[in-house]
């Protein structure tokens, strides 16, 4: 909390720099997830493989939206 009168400190600057790594490290992890869940059907594990799949394509979205961003700023 802050004392009366007091503002919080203004948020960072954006660093489109970082942005872009972060967003090709979140790619990568999503490259890795949507390709290893075909295991998981192989072994009759479904559910798995759907969860991985899912959170392998929600990844890859933001890794783009972070990577895209980077880019126009």
């Amino acid at each position: 909390m802050t004392a009366a009168g007091q503002h919080p400190p203004p948020p960072a600057p954006r660093d489109p720099r970082r942005e872009r790594l972060v967003g090709l490290l979140v790619l990568g992890v999503a490259a890795v997830l949507l390709v290893s869940s075909v295991t998981w059907f192989g072994t009759g594990q479904q559910g798995v493989g759907l969860g991985q799949l899912f959170l392998g394509v929600v990844l890859a979205v933001v890794g783009a939206v972070l990577y895209r961003r980077s880019q126009r700023g």
